[in-house]
């Protein structure tokens, strides 16, 4: 990004900068990480100035609180989808060692992979709410709050993502007897 002149440093502390505040507060809300508010904070006002420079913007405050949920929700996905797996051999490691449970952990981490795979198989909406139930741990009540949907809606999600990521486990060989259906 350019370095910013004086006229969108007008522009941005008469249009954004009052909200911010508020901003940080709905944005503590959906995060756990005050880092992660500083991030989305940052992200956020990136993406609304590099919008600016191509188009005259209206209702900045909305604009700025929708890119903000965008930008969680990009996080949130990004989480979900890369995992960071250290390269270096780790000497505590069951696949290093020379027992028998190497074949069972080797099992393991290809079921989580075929797993990986059925979630991001899944439709947007679907997989965003099964992750956030299922690997953040997140309440129904949590979830519909969070993304503006009834606690009904998020229970279906589930339900429907536990049943794709289930069947596709098995057309693709997989026995995942740990993946009931729970509605709870």
């Amino acid at each position: 990004m350019p370095p910013i002149d004086s006229e969108t440093r007008h522009w941005f502390a008469e249009h954004l900068q009052p909200h911010e505040p508020s901003l940080r507060a709905y944005l503590r809300s959906s995060l756990s990480s005050p880092s992660d508010v500083d991030d989305i904070v940052q992200d956020t006002y990136t993406r609304i100035l590099a919008m600016r420079e191509k188009t005259n913007l209206r209702s900045c405050k909305g604009l700025l609180f929708a890119v903000a949920r965008n930008a969680v929700r990009d996080l949130i996905r990004h989480r979900a989808v890369v995992q960071h797996v250290p390269i270096t051999e780790d000497a505590d490691s069951p696949v290093l060692q020379d027992k028998a449970d190497v074949v069972e952990f080797v099992s393991r981490q290809q079921e989580l992979a075929l797993l990986t795979e059925a979630i991001r198989s899944l439709p947007t909406r679907c997989r965003e709410v099964l992750l956030l139930r299922k690997i953040q741990g997140f309440s129904q009540r949590e979830i519909a709050n969070r993304l503006g949907i009834s606690e009904n809606t998020v229970e279906t999600l589930v339900a429907k993502g536990t049943h794709r990521c289930r069947d596709f486990m098995r057309e693709h060989g997989a026995h995942p007897n740990h993946l009931r259906d729970s509605r709870t």
